[in-house]
């Protein structure tokens, strides 16, 4: 091959190895931002988190910002997270993970459901149909009517209402705020399981308001799905909003001013483990009382099913 085809050649390799390297950097971006809506962090939260400053967060999360390994690492324990995740490659850490994962590969949603059912169900896990009925679990971002129907709910059923965030003060013999402030949000899961294993310990019947952020960490979502008949409450950003300023509360949107777009990233970072509850019923465009006739009747027709 001439010198022409040669530096053809090398130029054809550089260009791949560019795009390869940037469409790697485009999804590094992706899962930092998702993670980070997952976790309910704004970009400035993280920042703090991890010692990144604000503006390489913005340009890693834009696909354009080369990162350091020890950066990532930062990253990675803020998000509470393994580097592998943030990597992508959480399932290459032995051949039964990889023989699991190819027999995962590009199966659809609900394939993929009926295997994490059957998983829970194979290691004994999983609850007893008739007591995951009577033990309802309200899910869901803040403002979207879970202490006010869950209350409504629970003496119409004539149940316990248990506020979990209640439970994880006692536990943690703090309040909430304390804890984020003095032990972090690693801390804070950890609180939050053992409040919820407390929980389906102490009640077989209940109704129980949990968390927006429950759904963060997969162990103790997957004992929610296990032990509860989980409904998720839904509402429009907007109206999480008003029904948050409304009570007075603005805990993770203090001092932003961009406060409903940060919102409406926590939800779409959610919103897709949300969708794993055994039913969705959307409160928006009503007063929460009014709401209440549907939700009963909902969730009456959804147990009612074989």
């Amino acid at each position: 091959m001439d010198q022409t085809g040669l530096k053809t050649k090398a130029a054809m390799v550089e260009q791949e190895t560019e795009d390869a390297r940037d469409a790697f950097l485009v999804a590094l971006g992706e899962r930092v931002r998702s993670l980070r809506a997952r976790k309910g962090m704004t970009r400035r939260a993280l920042s703090i988190a991890s010692e990144v400053s604000e503006r390489h967060l913005a340009n890693l999360e834009l696909g354009v910002g080369n990162a350091s390994i020890l950066v990532l690492r930062q990253i990675a324990q803020a998000l509470d997270c393994d580097l592998a995740e943030l990597l992508g490659d959480e399932t290459a850490t032995s051949p039964e993970w990889l023989l699991i994962r190819d027999l995962l590969r590009g199966r659809r949603d609900e394939d993929l459901r009926r295997a994490r059912v059957g998983l829970t169900e194979l290691f004994g896990e999983a609850g007893k149909p008739a007591a995951r009925s009577r033990r309802i679990a309200l899910i869901g971002l803040r403002g979207a009517g879970k202490s006010t129907l869950g209350q409504m709910l629970a003496d119409d059923l004539d149940m316990p209402f248990v506020e979990l965030n209640s439970v994880i003060e006692r536990v943690a013999g703090c309040s909430l705020s304390e804890i984020h402030n003095l032990y972090g949000p690693t801390a804070y899961r950890r609180y939050e399981r053992r409040a919820l294993e407390e929980t389906v310990q102490l009640y077989p019947d209940a109704v129980i308001a949990t968390p927006g952020g429950i759904v963060s960490d997969a162990a103790t979502f997957n004992l929610l799905l296990s032990q509860c008949f989980t409904v998720w409450l839904k509402a429009s950003p907007e109206e999480h909003m008003e029904r948050v300023i409304a009570q007075g509360d603005l805990r993770p949107m203090s001092g932003n001013q961009e406060a409903m777009e940060d919102l409406k990233r926590i939800l779409a970072g959610r919103a897709a483990f949300y969708g794993k509850a055994d039913l969705a019923f959307d409160t928006s465009g009503k007063v929460l009382a009014d709401s209440f006739p549907g939700l009963r009747d909902a969730l009456r027709a959804a147990l009612a099913k074989p």
